[in-house]
């Protein structure tokens, strides 16, 4: 039985000529209609589908892709919407941003020095000299420096932080004053005149 089921099969279709990459294909359009001013993208399209006539069903968006492709890299100038090789003299196409600096290559006799450690570069010693003495640490963090002057804020007196602050003084007339805008005085009323 399983060699009749493998006999009834259909023999398999030859698979169709491949196609070359598009970028030949879009070059070779561009060489056949020899356009002086280039060849805009319908045309370049209508070339390739006349010359192969087997294209994918995307063939309008492969055609667009390869085209912006080849257009960044180079290979194709884009002038007034239109596709044309470059010239054998033309000059090579820029990129975007700013150009590197040009490397300028050392003498090849030079030596190049190791890069620089990290950090601040210790002090030059004499290889005869003796060790500096070691310097005397200061017991307390309040040592007095050159100036003479302690570091830092000045601490609180302790005698201002023990005793409660005092009252604020008390006005001319003896009343204390109490907080905020003192009220305005009002004139005191006088007695009529033709009484």
């Amino acid at each position: 039985m399983a060699t009749e089921e493998f006999q009834a099969q259909p023999p398999v279709p030859a698979a169709p000529p491949t196609l070359p990459p598009y970028p030949e294909m879009i070059m070779a359009a561009i060489e056949a209609l020899s356009e002086e001013s280039g060849s805009n993208k319908s045309s370049i399209s209508k070339q390739i589908e006349a010359t192969y006539g087997n294209l994918p069903p995307a063939h309008t968006t492969l055609v667009t892709h390869h085209l912006n492709r080849m257009k960044s890299s180079g290979q194709l100038l884009f002038v007034k919407n239109n596709y044309l090789k470059p010239g054998p003299n033309s000059p090579p196409r820029r990129g975007r941003g700013r150009p590197p600096k040009p490397k300028s290559s050392p003498p090849p006799r030079a030596a190049l020095a190791p890069p620089r450690p990290r950090g601040r570069p210790p002090k030059s010693r004499d290889p005869t000299a003796p060790p500096p003495p070691p310097k005397p640490k200061a017991t307390t963090s309040n040592a007095p420096t050159l100036s003479g002057k302690k570091r830092g804020r000045p601490p609180k007196s302790a005698v201002a932080s023990a005793a409660p602050p005092p009252p604020p003084p008390a006005a001319a007339g003896g009343v204390a004053r109490g907080r905020g805008r003192p009220p305005k005085e009002k004139p005191a009323a006088t007695a009529p005149v033709g009484a």
